[in-house]
């Protein structure tokens, strides 16, 4: 029985070593998505979506969709923000591009 618990707790370990930061009460974490050699542009754009108790899910984070709201035509790189309250009680996720 105390081995499978370890086992678990190790798969667990494991399958999070690529996500972000995630709080039980609270997260408010920034982190990159992907960059290029070329300088940080003076252009912004954001896009998010959002969900309430889990149970509803509306938005559109795409990274084009935040390129065309900064009116970017070259990207420089992608950050992504996550925000939750409580855990599933309220969740956005946003993805930021900058460019030129």
């Amino acid at each position: 029985m105390g081995k499978k618990i370890v086992g678990y707790f190790i798969v667990l370990a494991m399958l999070s070593g690529c996500a972000h930061p995630l709080g039980a009460l609270f997260t408010g974490v920034q982190y990159p998505i992907n960059a290029t050699a070329q300088p940080r542009g003076d252009k912004m754009g954001e896009a998010c979506s959002l969900s309430i108790l889990g149970l509803i899910a509306v938005g559109d984070a795409s990274i084009d969709t935040a390129r065309r709201n900064g009116r970017i035509s070259k990207i420089t790189s992608v950050d992504g923000t996550n925000l939750t309250l409580l855990g599933f009680l309220f969740a956005q996720q946003c993805t930021v591009v900058r460019g030129k």
